[in-house]
Order: C-alpha cells, then sequence, then structure tokens
C-alpha cells in the first residue's frame, strides 16, 4: 500500500482502501481501478490523497484489476506507481497533442508563461510575508501583476487556453491560486459583474487556500493512514485561512477562504451551509478551484478536453453549485470552442457547431456533410479538439 496525491493518479491504478469524502462518505471502493472519471470523481469531492496497491507484476496488475467493483472500470495500463511508459501509450499522447501544440508553440503562450512564473513566484514571496512577518495583506499590491497578465491575455478565450495548457509548474499550492485567481476575474466577467467585482473576485481566488499553509506538514505528508483527528485537521484549512484573514481584507476574500468547499446542495464543509447562504464569490471561487484541479495534466496525458471536463461537472456535481454561476461557466468554456476542429471518439474529424443547452457537453459537430447532435449518440463523444 502506498499513498499518492489525486494529482498523481493514473488510470488502471487500484485503490487499496475505500476513499472517502470529508462526510465520510464512501465515494469509491477499496480494490477499483481507476480511469479518468473516477479521478476526476475523487478531485470532485476535493479528496488529496488515496492509498493504492503496489503491484509487483502486470499479472498481478490484470489479477487486481478483475477484482474492482467499478462499472467503468477498464484497465488500460499497470496498476504500479510508476506510469505507464509502453509504445502505445506515447502514441496516445502523441496523437492527442495536436491542439495543444499548437498552443504553447505560440509566442503569446511562450510570453504568458514567462510572464506567469515571474508573477507567480511572486505571489508566493509575498504571501508568506503576509503570513511569517504578519505583513500588512494589500490586494491592490497583489492584483496589479495578474490583472496585467489579463490584460496581456487579450481575450477570456485566450485565458483559458493559456492556463488550460501550462501544467509543468513545480510549486502546486501557489500556482493553483493563481490560476483560480484569473478563472474568477474571467468568470465574473461573463456573469457581467463589475469591475471592482471581478478584481474582488481575483483577489478572493488568490487567498482562497490560505488555509493550507497552517495545515501541519507532517499530515500531510505522513506514509500511513490518516485518523479521524489528522483527517479532521486538514479539513479545517478552510477556518484556518478565515482566522489568518479576519480584520485584514474585505468580508468577501475572507468567506471565500472560509467557504469554498461549501457545496449549494449543503455536503460541503466545514460549515455545511447551503444555497445563498454561501457567499456568493465564494461560490464562484468553489467551481474555479474545482475547474482547475480537474484541468490539472497528468503524468500519463495533457489536460482534459474542455467538454469532458463540462461532462464530468454535469454527471458528477451539477447540484452542488450555484446554477446561475454554473451554467454560466460551463457554456462560456463550451461557447470558446464553437467553431473549433475536433476529433469523435470513433476517429471522425468535423467542426463544433453549436452547444446543447440541456446537454452542454455534447454539442453539435459538422463531419463532412454530415450534422452529428451527440446528445443523441450516447456511444460517441469529443475525444480531442484539433
Amino acid at each position: 500500500m502506498k499513498k499518492i496525491s489525486t494529482f498523481d493518479l493514473y488510470p488502471g491504478m487500484i485503490l487499496d482502501e475505500d476513499v472517502l469524502n470529508y462526510d465520510r462518505q464512501v465515494i469509491l471502493s477499496s480494490g477499483t481501478a481507476l480511469t479518468d472519471t473516477l479521478i476526476s470523481r475523487i478531485e470532485l469531492n476535493g479528496v488529496l490523497e488515496v492509498y493504492i496497491k503496489e503491484v509487483d507484476n502486470e499479472a498481478s496488475a490484470t489479477e487486481e484489476a478483475s477484482k474492482g467493483n467499478s462499472a467503468e472500470t477498464t484497465v488500460n495500463s499497470p496498476a504500479s506507481t510508476q506510469p505507464p511508459q509502453s509504445e502505445n501509450n506515447a502514441d496516445q499522447l502523441n496523437k492527442h497533442a495536436t491542439y495543444a501544440d499548437r498552443i504553447k508553440s505560440s509566442p503569446d503562450f511562450q510570453k504568458f508563461k514567462e510572464d506567469y512564473d515571474q508573477i507567480t513566484s511572486g505571489f508566493k514571496f509575498k504571501l508568506n510575508e503576509m503570513i511569517d512577518k504578519n505583513v500588512e495583506i494589500d490586494t491592490k499590491v497583489l492584483l496589479q501583476e495578474p490583472l496585467q497578465l489579463i490584460s496581456s491575455s487579450g481575450s477570456s478565450s485566450n485565458t483559458l487556453d493559456m492556463l488550460h495548457n501550462m501544467r509543468d509548474y513545480d510549486d502546486l499550492t501557489f500556482a493553483h491560486s493563481m490560476n483560480v485567481a484569473l478563472l474568477n476575474y474571467v468568470a465574473a466577467g461573463w456573469l457581467n459583474w463589475s469591475e471592482a467585482d471581478k478584481e474582488l473576485a481575483m483577489a478572493c481566488g488568490l487567498l482562497h487556500d490560505i488555509g493550507k499553509l497552517q495545515v501541519s506538514h507532517d499530515i500531510l505528508t505522513k506514509p500511513g493512514k490518516l485518523d479521524n483527528v489528522e483527517y479532521k485537521h486538514i479539513q479545517q484549512h478552510p477556518i484556518f485561512g478565515y482566522q489568518l484573514l479576519k480584520d485584514r481584507v474585505d468580508v468577501h476574500i475572507m468567506n471565500s477562504a472560509l467557504m469554498h468547499h461549501e457545496r449549494y446542495d449543503g455536503t460541503g464543509y466545514p460549515l455545511k451551509i447551503k444555497g445563498t447562504a454561501i457567499d456568493r464569490f465564494a461560490r464562484l471561487t468553489a467551481i474555479s478551484d474545482v475547474y482547475d484541479a480537474m484541468t490539472a495534466a497528468r503524468c500519463y496525458r495533457g489536460p482534459l478536453c474542455p467538454f469532458r471536463v463540462i461532462e464530468i461537472f454535469e454527471d458528477e456535481g451539477f447540484d452542488k453549485y450555484d446554477v446561475e454561476y454554473i451554467l454560466s461557466f460551463l457554456s462560456n468554456v463550451g461557447n470558446t470552442y464553437v467553431r473549433n476542429s475536433c476529433r469523435l471518439s470513433d476517429g471522425r474529424e468535423g467542426e463544433i457547431i453549436m452547444l446543447n443547452k440541456e446537454k452542454l457537453s455534447r454539442p453539435v459537430v459538422q463531419c463532412g456533410y454530415e450534422y452529428i447532435d451527440l446528445s443523441k449518440h450516447s456511444d460517441l463523444r469529443i475525444e480531442i479538439l484539433l
């Protein structure tokens, strides 16, 4: 048994213990072989780490996979603690890299990445000073460079593309907070919030996870199973964040740190509040927070196709978020890629023509002279953007 960060999971790994959410409810059972969808489900529930079976050889992996109790479990790679390195996997990665490669090779992306790295490094320094030296939190100063980064990207769609394909950073805590800040600003614009509220939403994203810096390092790195006391300690990071920010920043920033793990249906934590009792800025931050986690690249693939991410939201968490906010977020993400070329799961290539309002993840695609409404073809999905 080995404890693995959620970020390092890949399909084929076998769970060695039940995966529980923060209400101690079983999300996935021990013995389940992971798939992309199941990994995303773990992320959607805010689970940081899971326990994985250590398998000595491929035969053992196959035997364990056959015991998996998930209906969608299919093992395509050995269940070990190293990512699969087969030629087929490499070929698959190359096949699916067309759109990402085009973004990454552009001068705009190179400039964005250079600026992003510099700004994130500066943000890390400033944030540590705020905690270690109790330096005054000046949100105007914190926002100056992220706002410049947004301005230089040119549009919300460009910002999404940049963030979606820039996933080779080393420090996940601070880069994740920067990503949520940028996403919050873009999403607030989609909701027609004022410029002042857009900037406040960005500040909420920057500081939403500050409480993680107060979680015991020994608990985060513990090799064995966490006991109930340790588990509850990790669950306290929103409260830690609120306490660090209390009376030092705008109340919406304080509330976003406290409430970004609350859910609209009351299933979140730490307060278990629901609906409009959750601060509106925290409701928006919750969506950006989960979206950034789900679009993170992994050792075996690049970032998920945006329509795959939309599908996961629709299938797993649609009722957990403010309906107005989540529909705006997902529809605008989808609209970003209308008129974009794509490849379907059956190998056909075409152009995304329009979204289906009832099923945003399954738009209408034109392949030659044929118009394919994916909402009527459950066996097809958009595999990759071209």
